[in-house]
């Protein structure tokens, strides 16, 4: 074995046996090597492996620090809460109502007769159903789009429709233009597809036209993945003004775009969709996951007429099709207007999640809208991502690190995202209380 392999093993057993902590920085990589004995150049290859193995994230002009997660994602040993505790979870977000299940009840009695089940539960092809198709081109009517039905595909939930439209755009090795921070599934589906990310320049209102101008100069980018409308993670909304220089940009360029708008039901302003503005490059996806519940979900795409049967081919190829009973539960939902109830109710829900945002972490640098179920919270100095989730998981909550979103992982963000939807309002009111105690360095445990 290579020498800086063995070097490697013995740093890895002194981090998982606990003789270097979470947070913990590595010394310089030229005084690790002066204290081994080592060539500089050995001692870049020991901090590479212990990089390539999740033991370490390195940080540009700060140094390497040892995570405060195991690769799998999982608690280090010495970071687990007390045996029983209960979990806070803020790293899922799936946004529940009173009264949910008694609303959605009614329209699924009718799928229970043997001969509407029986055909309910046939395979469902991945241009849905006619009734399906009318159902989710009157719901996006709602948002400014104006689809045909014969434009509309669906998949099982959004990240297959977000698969699918990449798989059928991009070629493995292509490049995929992204937003600095995006949604960590896009981070691991581009990986399973053999995508390269490119990470877009941005400022307070969303990605610059630029930027992806100049992107595509360096080599050309073979589609983009944005979020327009409440970006995960920040909570941003890009304006009708950025969008239309956006959509100018990709009509110049040539370059098709995946427009997630899976939180967009949320936002009450009159943006449009980016596929209004550039209907014959973007494919818009979106799903009832958030809307409705994440159990009983179909997602969605609006594709390109002229890409409707390649995006077909791709969703048929990786077996994502929706389920027939799937799609008919949502078309009564849709059509007894359940989905607007719940719509309704979950907007309010939000922004009184928000208003405990507010007040719990106030005096914080913490980006949010006050229609989203998340929050982007820039943690005060001395604290960093890796070790502030850490802590947050030793008072039995669970956060999600900057990290997970960050496409350059020379560029981590000491930030966390706060999930809002999965947790009563009284135990985030009282985790939020808690995780400003930890950020102040008033609680036990930091």
């Amino acid at each position: 074995m290579d020498d800086y392999r063995r070097i490697a093993d013995r740093i890895a057993a002194d981090i998982t046996g606990g003789r270097l902590r979470p947070g913990q920085r590595l010394p310089p990589q030229r005084v690790f090597a002066r204290r081994r004995g080592i060539a500089p150049s050995t001692a870049g290859r020991v901090y590479a492996e212990l990089v390539r193995r999740g033991l370490v994230v390195g940080e540009v002009g700060r140094g390497t620090f040892v995570r405060a997660t195991a690769p799998d994602g999982q608690p280090g040993i010495a970071l687990t809460e007390a045996a029983g505790a209960p979990l806070v979870n803020l790293e899922l977000n799936y946004p529940s109502v009173p009264g949910q299940a008694e609303l959605l009840a009614p329209a699924l009695t009718s799928l229970l007769r043997p001969d509407a089940l029986g055909q309910a539960l046939r395979p469902a092809p991945a241009a849905g159903t006619p009734a399906a198709r009318e159902a989710v081109a009157a719901l996006l009517a709602g948002s400014g789009l104006r689809a045909g039905p014969e434009r509309i595909l669906f998949t099982g939930n959004a990240r297959q429709a977000i698969a699918a439209t990449l798989a059928a755009l991009v070629r493995p090795g292509g490049r995929v233009g992204v937003e600095p921070l995006t949604y960590p599934l896009v981070k691991e589906i581009a990986a399973r597809l053999g995508l390269v990310l490119v990470p877009l320049a941005a400022d307070a209102e969303g990605p610059l036209p630029e930027a992806v101008a100049a992107a595509h100069r360096g080599a050309p980018l073979s589609a983009l993945y944005l979020q327009p409308a409440l970006h995960n993670p920040t909570s941003r909304t890009i304006g009708a003004g950025r969008l239309r220089e956006l959509a100018d940009c990709v009509h110049r360029l040539g370059t098709p775009v995946v427009e997630d708008r899976i939180w967009a039901f949320l936002d009450t302003g009159d943006t449009p969709p980016l596929a209004a503005l550039a209907p014959g490059l973007v494919h818009l996806v979106d799903s009832l996951s958030k809307r409705v519940a994440p159990g009983l979900t179909v997602g969605f795409a609006v594709v390109p007429e002229d890409r409707v049967e390649a995006v077909a081919r791709a969703v048929r190829s990786g077996g994502w099709s929706a389920g027939s009973f799937a799609l008919e539960a949502a078309v009564r939902w849709l059509g007894d207007g359940t989905v607007d109830r719940l719509v309704a109710a979950k907007r309010q829900d939000a922004r009184r999640r928000q208003r405990l945002v507010a007040e719990k972490l106030a005096g914080f640098a913490v980006r949010s809208d006050p229609a989203a179920y998340f929050a982007w919270w820039e943690l005060p100095a001395p604290w960093r991502a890796d070790t502030f989730t850490a802590a947050a998981r030793k008072h039995g909550i669970a956060v999600t690190p900057g990290t997970a979103f960050c496409v350059d992982p020379s560029r981590t963000p000491d930030a966390v995202r706060l999930g809002l939807g999965s947790v009563s309002e009284s135990r985030l009111a009282r985790a939020l209380e808690t995780l400003a105690a930890v950020a102040r360095g008033e609680a036990t445990g930091r």
